[in-house]
Order: structure tokens, then sequence, then C-alpha cells
């Protein structure tokens, strides 16, 4: 291999790794909306030059975690509640979509797994932990969708709500986390019976009823202007 070969090869390597490190921040709120996300202070906290700083944070761009804009840098989106409430009504339209796709694609083995995330799920395992086994279950759903740009649109989409997921988590807690034990029960249930209209009508609903519960509470929306 060539030195020009082996520097962009190691170049990749470090950026995968700042890509993965950001992204599970992100995801997880350590780095909330309206963080600044600055290319030399990442570089120093994760040991690597600007190089791969840079091109981590145009992949995450591409995922809708971050937004970049020429000389004001990148930073964790910070949505109104108009844009909130137009990506849920998007997702509405597009997972079931994706659903439908998927289906025919997954396993009895990929059903099974369904049901051991809704059993991880269903005893209220506390915000973090619910966060990740949901969406990992709902992902898992439309895992047999590769078609483009559907399956990347529903992934950047749910990388869009993620932080307003966990804000509808924290307003409702255990109190109402029957009624998502109830839905994923039933959703579960049309995709083994391999109905993807009665599952299509289930996951609607369920989303719905996030994004009318955020409606619900504009107070989790008062902030500054985002990247400001």
């Amino acid at each position: 291999m060539s030195g020009d070969g082996a520097a962009e090869l190691a170049v990749g390597v470090a950026s995968d790794r700042v890509v993965a490190e950001l992204r599970e921040a992100i995801l997880d709120g350590r780095l909330p909306p309206g963080s600044r996300l600055r290319q030399e202070e990442l570089a120093a906290l994760l040991g690597t030059s600007r190089v791969p700083v840079r091109e981590a944070l145009r992949t995450l761009a591409a995922e809708g975690l971050v937004e970049t804009e020429a000389n004001r840098g990148a930073w964790v989106p910070w949505r109104s509640p108009a844009e909130v409430d137009l990506l849920y009504r998007m997702r509405e339209r597009l997972e079931p979509l994706a659903l439908e796709v998927s289906l025919p694609n997954l396993s009895p083995a990929d059903l099974d797994r369904l049901g051991e995330l809704q059993e991880r799920i269903r005893t209220w395992p506390g915000v973090e932990a619910f966060l990740r086994l949901d969406r990992e279950l709902h992902l898992a759903v439309y895992a047999g969708c590769t078609t483009e740009p559907l399956a990347g649109t529903v992934l950047r989409l749910w990388n869009a709500t993620q932080h307003y997921r966990r804000l509808y988590m924290t307003l409702s807690g255990p109190r109402r986390h029957w009624v998502v034990n109830a839905e994923h029960d039933l959703l579960l249930d049309a995709l083994r019976r391999r109905d993807p209209v009665d599952a299509g009508r289930l996951l609607e609903g369920h989303i719905r009823r996030t994004r009318c519960e955020l409606a619900r509470h504009p107070e989790v929306f008062d902030r500054g202007v985002p990247g400001g």
C-alpha cells in the first residue's frame, strides 16, 4: 500500500471511530440539541486530528443528527414545535410503508427477536434503557426494507426525533408505560399474522400518540436559537 493509501485508510478508521462516539453521545443525550460541535475541541477530546472529525461531522449531518453551515460550524439541532410535528407526521406516513416493504423479508427468527426485545421493554427498564430497546425494536421491524431512499429517510427521521422521544418518555414515564406495551403487543401480533395493513394502522397510531402528547407540552420546546 502506498503512503497516501495508508494515510487515507488511517483517516477513514479514525473517522469511523469519531462517528460512532459522537452518534452515541447525541442519541443518549450527552450532546443535547443546541450543543456546538467545534472541530478543534472534538479533535483534542477524542485524540485525533481535525480531518477525521470533519469527515465524521459530514456523515452525521447526512444521518440527520448534526447540522452544518459555512462560517457557523456544526451543532446538534434544536427543533421548533412545528418542525417536530412535521417530522412525526412524516414518520406516521413513511414507517407503515417501510413496514410493508420489510415484512415479507422478516424471518420467524426475526419475529422471535422482536418478541424478546418487547419482553425486555415490558418491565419498564428506565428511560434510557427503554429508548435503546425501543429504537432497536422499531428499526428491527424495518430491517427488511433496504430500498433507498425509504430506508435512509426512516433512519434520519428517527435520529431527528430521538431527543423528543426522550422528552416524551420523561413526561409519561412508567405511568403510561402500559400503553406502550399494549401497542407493541398488538403490533407484534399483526406482524406474526403477516398482516401489513393492520400492522401499519397500529404503527401509525403508535407514532401519532407521541406527537399529540408532545403538542400538549409546549414547555419542552422552550430554548434559544438552535446552534446559537
